[in-house]
């Protein structure tokens, strides 16, 4: 396997995590409370933008491989299961709410390999309540990371209420992919 750009920056978003997840400890005297809160929001952000990033490049510069699509779902659900973990631990999502997040990605990735063995991978391919509940559950994540009051705007309400959201569209896109794979994992 010849190492590219786009997993470069697959791996860089797997050693952005301990960076991130380090940050929130760091004693006061290093760093306040609002400054953990910006620098890990950045990183997160950060390591968001390169999720994007490795997937465009990967396309353009026709630099897709097996060992990067493997690599990069892997990264991006390392990353919010560390987000959603320290968001838990900081009492900003509530640890119900991380779990139906975390489990229902462990869940989909697993009936996926299963599909892939079986040869339907395609039956549950990305739709498009997928995106959207990443797409919110990413806005979440921001917005509880930064937590504190932006030029009079609760981002920590905000937060919570795209957070809710996403975990009730983890729970609809779950049972769409379910659905999907019904009639082979009834065959098999």
């Amino acid at each position: 396997m010849r190492w590219n750009i786009p997993n470069s920056l697959t791996l860089l978003r797997i050693l952005m995590i301990p960076v991130f997840v380090g940050l929130f400890y760091l004693p006061d005297p290093i760093l306040s409370a609002h400054d953990r809160n910006v620098f890990a929001t950045a990183v997160f952000a950060l390591a968001s933008i390169t999720d994007w990033l490795d997937g465009y490049l990967a396309r353009r510069l026709q630099q897709t491989s097996a060992f990067g699509a493997f690599l990069d779902p892997v990264a991006d659900k390392l990353m919010v299961a560390a987000a959603l973990i320290v968001l838990v631990e900081f009492n900003r999502v509530g640890a119900v709410i991380a779990l139906i997040i975390i489990g229902r990605e462990i869940a989909i990735s697993a009936l996926r390999e299963w599909m892939a063995g079986i040869g339907s991978r395609s039956s549950v391919a990305v739709a498009n309540i997928g995106k959207v509940k990443t797409a919110l559950q990413m806005a979440a994540i921001l917005f509880l990371l930064y937590f504190d009051p932006l030029a009079g705007v609760n981002v920590a309400l905000i937060g919570s209420l795209l957070m809710y959201a996403a975990a009730l569209l983890t729970l609809i896109s779950m049972a769409y992919y379910l659905r999907a794979a019904w009639p082979m994992m009834r065959e098999k």
